[in-house]
């Protein structure tokens, strides 16, 4: 792959956008930023971007399913790059499939199918992120009661992380015994809270065990009180843990997500989708686990009415943000990229647009519809 040189764009460059600047890549990496009008090598590709922006690419956490498939049901490479290739016409260039609480030989064989997939090169594949089955059974919202399980010392010596990439892991802290999660760090999981009922000082025990995030805040979590601030209070109070929010105006409200962002801030809080397999596909039914799911008004529903993930992709939770919370593009790109990728441990590499880093761009109109996805200097993806 020989020099390409965008030209002509809008670049988030160093926190802000720069219409001076051409991007240059080289064999996946950015290698130049040279001013507008300098000579380009002979022989390189030039893309005029139309004065488009030229964006980071969008890194996921929380990808349930996409082109309609479930990874839970398709534990698989295949599946993975049905999955990823699903979410990559919404300007998603970095994903982490999500199993949710199942049996552990499913974990094992997802764990097997994302380190495959990684290995073999699939485009967009960060890692893996294992929500459950260690959650609580009051918080568990739609994942399946049966498939809940304690968390042994047995299973922290079988259970594994990727070889190669990030390995996400969300617990109920208060379902483990002490000294857990610090073995789970020392594995090499990143410990996330999520779907528990834990109080506020069981958060920050955890938090000083190396708790390093939180799932979906606000969502199947104990609540904000005045004498108990719970786990969405622990969450706000901490400087040191990102939080990961579900923007798609029905699982968090817009007072709610103004709260976080005040709260939190771009750096710590991080868009996610918890998209579910209806996304990148024109069906609007599924099964999860069982139960019959549909998409109703842009909301995934089981058939007793609880929320069951969502249709939501990253470029319409990056525009509800904005919407919501009157933060700027670049702000709202923070919270999809650079975020994300430092709370995976990749920010020197993802994120970002600058010299030395992974070229995976989002190319977005002044509307901010998606139009082009670039993963390591390939377009995957172009309206």
């Amino acid at each position: 792959m020989g020099e390409i040189a965008y030209i002509n764009g809008k670049v988030l460059a160093e926190g802000r956008f720069q219409d001076d600047l051409t991007v240059i890549t080289h064999e996946g990496l950015i290698t130049r930023l040279p001013t507008a009008g300098e000579n380009l090598a002979a022989g390189a590709q030039v893309v005029d971007l139309g004065g488009d922006y030229l964006l980071p690419g969008f890194i996921d956490t929380q990808v349930n399913g996409g082109g309609n498939v479930l990874f839970n049901e398709s534990p698989d490479v295949e599946g993975i790059r049905t999955i990823a290739g699903a979410h990559q016409q919404f300007g998603t260039t970095g994903l982490l499939p999500t199993l949710i609480s199942d049996d552990l030989e499913v974990i094992h064989q997802g764990v097997a199918a994302v380190d495959e997939a990684i290995n073999s090169g699939v485009p967009g594949v960060l890692g893996i992120h294992i929500e459950g089955p260690f959650l609580s059974q009051e918080r568990r919202g739609v994942h399946d009661a049966r498939k809940l399980r304690k968390l042994t010392a047995e299973i922290i010596s079988d259970l594994q992380p990727l070889e190669n990439g990030c390995s996400v892991l969300t617990v109920a802290p208060e379902t483990m015994e002490p000294g857990m999660i610090r073995e789970l760090t020392a594995k090499g999981f990143r410990v996330c809270a999520g779907h528990s009922n834990a109080d506020y000082e069981v958060i920050k025990n955890a938090i000083e065990q190396g708790l390093c995030g939180f799932t979906h805040l606000f969502n199947a979590m104990s609540q904000l009180g005045a004498r108990e601030p719970g786990v969405v209070g622990a969450a706000l109070d901490s400087d040191t843990t990102w939080c990961g929010i579900i923007v798609d105006q029905h699982h968090v409200s817009p007072a709610s997500a103004r709260i976080a962002y005040r709260c939190i801030g771009p750096k710590k809080l991080m868009l996610v989708t918890d998209a579910m397999p209806p996304v990148g596909s024109p069906d609007t039914d599924f099964t999860l686990l069982g139960k019959h799911v549909t998409v109703k008004n842009g909301v995934c529903i089981d058939s007793d009415g609880t929320l069951a993930g969502t249709a939501l992709d990253m470029s319409t939770a990056l525009r509800n943000m904005i919407n919501i919370t009157g933060c700027s593009l670049a702000e709202a790109c923070m919270m999809a990229s650079h975020g994300p990728a430092e709370f995976l441990g990749l920010q020197n590499c993802l994120g970002r647009i600058e010299v030395g880093f992974n070229a995976d761009f989002v190319v977005v109109s002044p509307d901010l519809g998606v139009q082009r996805t670039i993963i390591g200097g390939r377009e995957v993806w172009a309206r």
